[in-house]
Order: structure tokens, then C-alpha cells, then sequence
């Protein structure tokens, strides 16, 4: 090698098969090899870009060398014991996980680009790797996203965007999706343009087409109208954007990028839209945090006036409509005090937005973790850390789910010192949280079944097979069991289980479900599918490691748990599938 030029040598150095401990193998060899293999030269040049292609540019090489040296996997390979931790199931990984995170060295972008990789490996492998990667991503970004809602709040008001709070919000709640403030404004831009184009036709030389529109207010009321009318027009009659009323509380309502994408929401995110558009076409409009119907307001008399009969009030749910004081009253059945149709900031926007999250998440009782309600309140505590109320309910909640009982244990002692009064609420909490701390310490680990125990001989099916439902039809995977039904008496008694002719003393079975919930079924109502298939549930890597076409396989820690079920399902399999097919 040393007698090569030196471009044939820097040329064979930068193949791809090559990974970055061949190249540091290689520069300890000799001095001809080291300055060929210099730190700012073309060879650890090509192997960074390799390694780190933007992510929307040509498709990456395969990363034979660093997958082992990566930052990202060692990481997280230091996590994968998580799924065996009580209370975990489906929720976010503990806090105090991410603490070998921090000490690996490395910026955030390489570990999420890392991550990132482990959750597009193609195929049907890898599915714990890709379950935990998926939860620290969401971690990772949600933790940048609270740094720049902070940043956002500490702005001069003025500075502080109403879009790109709403946008903020929208990032926290759905961190794995591609929502970023530039797609959204552009959005938004393209709406204006069209706006533009309407108002052209009406009037030509309205100061709103001007190439420097939205940087000077129009102070002419009715030059204002025309551009609210061509909104209007836009929006609603060309667009077709409407107030949600059939599907209200769906939380696809207050995230600004579904709302433009599905063309409907709710008054306030539909407020945000219309405010945004109109202050980019010089027409200032200002948001009022009207009870149960959020409105905008636009003022008719002289600017600032504190007379609530000098503003118009818009309602953007309802297609623009503008109204009066009174109507704003019949739009909610009843009389409010003038303070209710005064300005508010766009934190208060903000933390109304938020509000409307947390009622929904405490609606949502088919989310097992309460993923919503936690996302919410971390939302409305960056904004109002010394929220009682809301500190409180957290503090609930982690108590409820099982997780978390170190930071518990800090909220509370937060909520003390804000409010002492609370201290037999507090106390309360505290003494059962140690309580669950100190059973945690106490546990020797997860309970082994093994099959060949007498008491489990009447236990047919096994962890990983594909089954359907014999009354309800829906398919799902095995990923646990117990010899008789473990559940209370009210349980059983609500679920009905004594009208089966076997009632509660026979198997049942913990399956993961197509629709993405968790059942417990009794063996008489399970049946092997006849066309098994991948089930499409989040959870599905907590429990598996690959999908095989036929069958799951688990992974380390359930087989842990479940050490002889893997060579019966293998059996099943063969007789059932491969078999009948000779």
C-alpha cells in the first residue's frame, strides 16, 4: 500500500466497506499511512458524509463499520432491559433512563440520526431495537421542542408569533412527525397568494398586493373589508375549510399542520389560520378569549379603544361570520361581562390551546398511557411551573401509571413548598410512593411459566401465534398467558365471563390487537388464523423481536419469562401452516 500514489491510496481507503475502525486501524500502521489518513483529509472527509448524508439527499451506503462504534447504539443498548420494568407498558421510557445518553459525548442530531436509522431498517427484524429507538426519539425531541417553547416565551411579545406558538404545540404533541415551522408558514403563504389573487379581481391597486404587504398596517376600514371578503372567499368557498362540528373533540383539530391539512378544526386553531393570513395582508386582527368560542376581533373605531361596540367580532369557525357584541352572547346562550371580549397575548392563546389538550386527554380513556394528557401538562407546566393544580395532577398521574416515582417525589416536594395546605394530599402521595419505591427495590425479577408445570397442562396456545377471535373476529398475537383468569371479581362479572361454558377456570390470554388495544381473552374463544399476518400495534416490539410471516418470536425478555413457549410455537407452526401446504 505504501508504494501506491498517493490518490490510488486515498481513493482505496474511502470505500465503503472500509468502516471507521479499519481507517483507525489503518493510520496506526505507519507514517505514510497516517498522513493518508490525516483528520481533515479526503478520507475521514468521505467517511463523514457517508456516515452523516443529509437525510433528504441521495440514499445512504450501508454502515457496515459504525454501527457497533455509532454513538447512538451503545446507548441504546443500555436500554434494552426497559421493557421488564413494572408499570412501563406502552408509556414513555423512565426519566432516569436517559442518563447514559448524556455521557456519551455526542450532539443530539447524530444520536437522532442514529435512531433514525434503526427505525428505517427495512424488513420484518429488529422490532425491539426499533420499539425503544421510536421511544427515545420521542424523548430526544421532545425535550428540544420545551427549549424552544421557553425561548419562544421569553420574546417581547411582539416577537412572538401566534403560528409559530401554535406550531410549537403541534411539534411537542406528534415529536415523530415532520412538522416544522417553514412547511406550515408555506402553507400559509400559498393560502395568502390566493388571497391575493381574489382581492386582484376586486381591486387592482389594493395596497395589499404591494411587494412589502403585511409590513404596513391598512389604516382604511374598508380597504380592510375587501381583504377580509377575499379570505372569505378563499377559505371557505374555494378551499372549503369549516368548523369541525361533526368530530369536535378530536385532538387532529388543534394541531396546526392536520388543520391544514384536513381543511377543518376548531375556533381556535381555525382563529390562529385566519389571523395569521390576514396580518400577512395588513389587516390586523387580534384574538379574544371568548368563553366555550374562541373569536378575533377587528376594530371599527379608533385603534386601541377600550369600548367593546368599537370591534367586530369574526368567528372563523363559522366561515368568517363577523358579529356583534349581542351575537357573540347568542353564539354561547348566555350574557359575559365586557372583559371576556378583550385582547389576550399569545401565551394566553397558547395556554388555551394547551387547556383544550388536557380536557381531551383526560376524554381519552382508550389511550392505556395517557400519552395526550402527560404531553399537555408538560406543555402548560413549561409555561406556568408553579401551577398547583396542574402539578398536582401530574404527580396523580405518574402515581397512577406506576412510572416515574423519583420525579413524583420532586413534584410533590415543589407543591409543598408552593402550597402548604396541600400537605395532606401531598403526605399521602409521598407515603405510597415510597411504598411503591421500596417494593420495586424488593423484586427478584419476572415470573417464569414454564409449560411443563403440572398446573399449566390445560394452556394450549403459545406466545407469538397469530390468532382470531371466534365472536368478535379480530386478529391478534399471543404475548402472554395464565392458567385461569387472573382478573378481580368485578372484571369478570362486568365482562360477563361466567356465561361462557367454561367461565373463568380456563386459560386466558394477553394478545396484542389489530386496532392497537391490549385484551385479556379466554382460550375457548381463540382460534388459530387461518391466514396469519403482520398486527399492526405500537407495542408490538416490547414484546417481539421479528415477524417471521407466520408467527412472532419474542424477544429476550419475554422468553424470559416464557422459556418453553418458542419450541411450541415452532411446532404449531410447522403442523398447522407448512404441513397442510404439503
Amino acid at each position: 500500500l505504501t508504494d501506491l500514489p498517493g490518490e490510488l491510496l486515498e481513493l482505496i481507503l474511502c470505500c465503503d466497506v472500509l468502516g471507521a475502525a479499519d481507517i483507525g486501524r489503518v493510520s496506526c500502521t505507519c507514517r505514510r499511512l497516517r498522513e493518508a489518513c490525516q483528520p481533515r483529509g479526503k478520507v475521514w472527509r468521505e467517511r463523514f458524509r457517508l456516515r452523516w448524508a443529509p437525510p433528504h439527499g441521495p440514499a445512504r451506503p450501508a454502515r457496515r463499520g459504525l454501527r457497533g462504534e455509532g454513538m447512538g447504539t451503545p446507548g441504546l443498548r443500555g436500554h434494552r432491559g426497559w421493557s421488564d420494568r413494572p408499570g412501563l407498558g406502552g408509556s414513555r421510557v423512565p426519566c432516569d433512563g436517559f442518563s447514559d445518553i448524556e455521557t456519551l459525548g455526542c450532539p443530539s442530531h447524530f444520536f437522532e440520526d442514529e435512531l433514525m436509522c434503526i427505525l428505517n431498517m427495512e424488513g420484518r427484524k429488529g422490532l425491539t431495537w426499533k420499539y425503544y429507538a421510536k421511544k427515545i426519539l420521542y424523548f430526544l425531541r421532545q425535550q428540544n421542542i420545551l427549549k424552544n417553547l421557553k425561548e419562544y416565551l421569553q420574546r417581547p411579545t411582539e416577537r412572538q408569533s401566534f403560528l409559530e406558538g401554535a406550531v410549537l404545540i403541534d411539534q411537542y404533541c406528534n415529536p415523530l412527525s415532520d412538522i416544522c415551522l417553514k412547511s406550515v408558514q408555506a402553507q400559509v403563504d400559498d393560502i395568502t397568494d390566493k388571497v391575493r389573487k381574489v382581492l386582484r379581481t376586486k381591486n387592482p391597486r389594493h395596497p395589499s398586493l404591494a411587494s412589502k404587504a403585511g409590513e404596513v398596517l391598512i389604516p382604511e376600514v374598508e380597504l380592510q373589508r375587501q381583504v377580509l371578503d377575499a379570505m372569505n372567499c378563499v377559505l371557505y368557498e374555494q378551499l372549503k375549510y369549516k368548523g369541525n362540528e361533526l368530530d369536535y373533540y378530536n385532538s387532529l383539530n388543534s394541531y396546526i399542520h392536520q388543520v391544514l391539512i384536513r381543511r377543518t378544526g376548531i375556533p381556535i386553531s381555525l382563529s390562529v389560520l385566519y389571523l395569521t393570513i390576514a396580518r400577512q395582508l395588513g389587516v390586523k386582527l387580534e384574538p379574544v378569549n371568548f368563553p366555550s368560542h374562541f373569536l378575533l376581533r377587528w376594530c371599527q373605531g379608533k385603534e386601541g379603544s377600550t369600548d367593546i361596540f368599537d370591534y367586530t367580532y369574526i368567528d372563523a369557525f363559522g366561515k368568517g361570520k363577523q358579529l356583534t357584541v349581542k351575537e357573540c352572547e347568542y353564539l354561547i346562550g348566555h350574557h359575559v361581562t365586557e372583559e371576556f371580549y378583550g385582547v389576550v397575548t399569545s401565551k394566553e392563546v397558547l395556554q388555551r390551546m394547551v387547556g383544550n389538550l388536557l380536557n381531551l386527554g383526560k376524554r381519552e380513556s382508550t389511550d392505556q398511557s395517557y400519552q395526550l394528557l402527560r404531553d399537555s401538562l408538560d406543555l402548560y407546566l413549561a409555561m406556568y411551573p408553579d401551577n398547583v393544580q396542574h402539578l398536582m395532577l401530574q404527580a396523580r398521574l405518574y402515581f397512577h401509571l406506576g412510572i416515574w416515582p423519583e420525579k413524583v417525589l420532586d413534584i410533590l416536594q415543589h407543591i409543598q413548598a408552593l402550597d402548604p395546605s396541600q400537605h395532606g394530599a401531598v403526605g399521602y402521595l409521598v407515603q405510597h410512593t415510597l411504598e411503591h419505591i421500596e417494593r420495586r427495590k424488593e423484586e427478584l425479577g419476572p415470573e417464569v411459566k414454564q409449560r411443563s408445570d403440572e398446573k399449566h397442562k390445560e394452556v394450549c396456545f403459545s406466545i407469538g401465534l397469530i390468532m382470531k377471535h371466534k365472536r368478535y373476529g379480530y386478529n391478534c398475537v399471543i404475548y402472554g398467558w395464565d392458567p385461569a383468569c387472573m382478573m378481580g371479581h368485578e372484571w369478570i362479572r362486568n365482562m360477563n365471563v361466567h356465561s361462557l361454558p367454561h367461565g373463568p377456570h380456563q386459560p386466558f390470554y394477553n394478545v396484542l390487537v389489530e386496532d392497537g388495544s391490549c385484551r385479556y381473552a379466554a382460550q375457548e374463544n381463540l382460534e388459530y388464523n387461518s391466514e396469519p399476518r403482520e398486527i399492526p400495534h405500537p407495542d408490538i416490539g416490547r414484546y417481539f423481536s421479528e415477524f417471521t410471516g407466520l408467527h412472532y418470536l419474542a424477544n429476550t425478555e419475554l422468553e424470559i419469562r416464557y422459556p418453553e413457549d418458542l419450541e411450541l410455537t415452532r411446532a404449531t407452526v410447522q403442523k398447522i401452516y407448512t404441513s397442510g401446504k404439503e
